[in-house]
């Protein structure tokens, strides 16, 4: 019923501009002769008008067949631009050059059946009149948005006058859905200060900015430079931040570039875009060669970081993927998006503990996965401080029986997933991931299967991460709650974490620990004063900041490398490995084993045991 509706609007919209089409065509004609006579009706002689009377229904009928091979009945005139404009000239032109022709087939041999002039000023008209009609449906449509709902506006400086600001300020002022209304346009480019786009005004660089959204009202800032580098975009949000607005941009340069430029691309701004450094940016098509026509298995393939793993071997056709996690309902996500996106994938998702033996040893027999990456641990580092026997019983115990079976089962490369708190560890997660991290050493030594772990600091947007906690509380009025005013932290996003370890798997001899060069540690201060700023919240006035102390097991800063591991650099110069620290292997297994047996007897001294293992261990320090 809706369709009929449509179509019969549609249809009558055509009808009526096929109708005004033809009085402009009358119009247009009536005007060039009195125009060429001075508007004197009764100077024009009469067998001009008597041509032209006679040409119209021509004229009409020609007029209306151009215009419609030209699509100027089909276009949606509410929303046109250059394009349309450049189909009515041309248009109008041809209708000319045919109007032409009929006037003087219909009087071969006169050479002047009308004045000259009448063409070129008939085409004028014709152009000014269509025009007219076509992009009034725009201006009636632009007045109507101004008018509607004008107090619910919300006013919004766009900063960057280039072509992403001139799309987008078009969008703004054409859709009766956005409920925005440019006030004002920033631009570093002192030629255009003080110039207009589509109504809107340069008014000044980034330098003005907190003066002209206070002078304006500004309620939303859009950053619309898909261009600006990491660095330039942080400057620019350093300033932005203090206004108290929220805060857009869009995504990147290919939104320009794709012609998507739309107020439905943009995205919230982000502490992503407060890092101020460039990402790690690796190759992966050029590495990822290992990866194609193999079984490849990820542990832990539900988790933030697994299903990223996932998401990246899938599309370096693996013969087989093998997903394995614990946790059924974003491992049933992952499963769900790879068969949409790769339909083709060997895709097998198994729900598993890697804590069972048995179990693994079934998925290894029926599958025989040739490259693994080992995703799944315990990472919260208060609740396994709270429950320090399931850290060790999922993180050492899952790890090892992995590794063991990786061996059996002769398993070309083994990638475990591990952690900067790995490093100098006060906590007990941080602890069971440097026993990991011996375990592949240990193995990589005693087996044909190249053992490697990957280690790097926190990922932004993790389960588990500090930034989820810190929105919830923006939402919900604050405080914000911070451990320490000095703690200090390494952040990297999902996507750079995973290059690394798809990269390690790629420059795997065996025994390295790769480390990722992660620039300058963030304080969580900043990070939540950040936070606080970009939901157009002032930190202390609207949103409260109090610490709650360090948490058991937490240090102020975070480590990349113990000191005797040393660095060593790789093809990409923000990749490292750390050489592996000698120790006694015999003794490490022995004490492995008699864990292993400890552990599972629910223990409440398992720190101590660990520390005998681990002898950087130090809880007290992380009191």
């Amino acid at each position: 019923m809706k369709q009929l509706i449509k179509d019969r609007q549609l249809f009558i919209r055509r009808i009526f501009l096929i109708c005004y089409d033809m009085l402009a065509v009358f119009t247009a004609g009536m005007l060039a002769l009195l125009v060429r006579f001075d508007f004197h009706l009764n100077a024009i002689p009469a067998q001009y008008l008597d041509e032209v009377w006679g040409s119209l229904p021509y004229l009409m009928i020609c007029t209306v067949i151009i215009f419609w091979f030209l699509r100027l009945y089909s276009s949606l005139w509410s929303y046109a631009g250059a394009l349309e404009m450049t189909y009515i000239v041309s248009a109008c032109i041809l209708d000319t050059l045919s109007s032409a022709a009929v006037i003087l087939a219909r009087n071969w041999g006169d050479m002047f059946p009308v004045p000259r002039s009448f063409y070129i000023l008939y085409g004028i008209f014709l152009v000014i009149l269509v025009i007219g009609c076509r992009y009034s449906y725009r201006a009636l449509r632009a007045a109507k948005n101004m008018y509607k709902n004008g107090a619910y506006r919300r006013n919004v400086l766009v900063i960057g006058a280039g072509d992403a600001g001139n799309q987008l300020i078009k969008e703004i002022n054409n859709s009766s859905y956005v409920k925005k209304r440019v006030v004002g346009v920033i631009d570093d480019d002192n030629t255009k200060i003080g110039n207009y786009i589509h109504g809107a005004k340069v008014v000044g660089d980034r330098n003005s900015i907190l003066e002209k959204v206070q002078e304006l009202h500004v309620h939303e800032i859009i950053v619309a430079m898909p261009s600006a580098s990491p660095k330039q975009m942080k400057g620019l949000l350093d300033v932005c931040k203090e206004s108290g607005c929220e805060l857009k941009r869009l995504p990147g340069i290919y939104q320009l570039v794709n012609g998507e430029v739309s107020v439905n691309k943009l995205k919230d701004v982000d502490v992503n875009d407060l890092l101020g450094r460039d990402p790690v940016c690796v190759d992966l098509n050029s590495i990822m060669g290992y990866v194609s026509g193999k079984r490849v298995m990820v542990t832990g393939g539900g988790g933030s970081i697994g299903s990223e793993l996932c998401r990246q071997i899938a599309d370096h056709r693996p013969s087989q993927l093998i997903i394995v996690d614990i946790y059924e309902n974003t491992t049933y996500d992952i499963q769900n998006e790879l068969k949409q996106i790769y339909p083709e994938l060997d895709l097998v998702v198994l729900i598993a503990s890697v804590r069972n033996t048995k179990r693994m040893q079934q998925i290894f027999e029926s599958y025989c996965p040739e490259i693994i990456y080992h995703a799944a641990a315990h990472k919260h580092v208060p609740l396994m401080e709270d429950s320090p026997n399931e850290a060790i019983k999922n993180n050492v115990l899952g790890t090892w029986k992995m590794v063991k079976a990786a061996d059996a089962f002769s398993v070309k490369r083994f990638v475990l997933i591990s952690t900067d708190k790995a490093v100098n560890p006060t906590n007990i997660m941080g602890a069971s991931k440097r026993i990991c991290e011996m375990i592949v050493q240990t193995y990589n030594k005693r087996s044909d299967t190249e053992f490697v772990a990957v280690r790097f600091g926190n990922v932004l947007g993790s389960n588990g991460s500090v930034i989820p906690l810190f929105r919830r509380q923006i939402e919900q009025g604050g405080p914000v709650t911070v451990t320490h005013p000095d703690i200090v932290r390494y952040f990297m996003t999902i996507p750079e974490a995973v290059s690394l370890v798809l990269q390690a798997g790629a420059y795997a001899k065996g025994g390295e620990i790769f480390v990722l060069d992660m620039g300058e540690p963030v304080r969580i201060l900043e990070l939540a004063r950040n936070l606080i700023l970009l939901s157009g919240h002032r930190p202390d006035d609207d949103i409260p900041i109090i610490f709650t102390g360090l948490r058991p097991g937490e240090k102020l800063y975070e480590e990349m490398l113990m000191r005797e591991e040393g660095m060593q650099e790789t093809e990409n110069r923000l990749i490292h490995i750390g050489h592996p620290i000698e120790m006694d292997e015999e003794k490490f297994l022995e004490q492995l084993d008699e864990l292993s047996g400890y552990v599972v007897t629910e223990p409440d001294d398992i720190r101590d045991w660990v520390k005998k293992i681990v002898p950087t261990y130090h809880p007290e320090e992380g009191a």
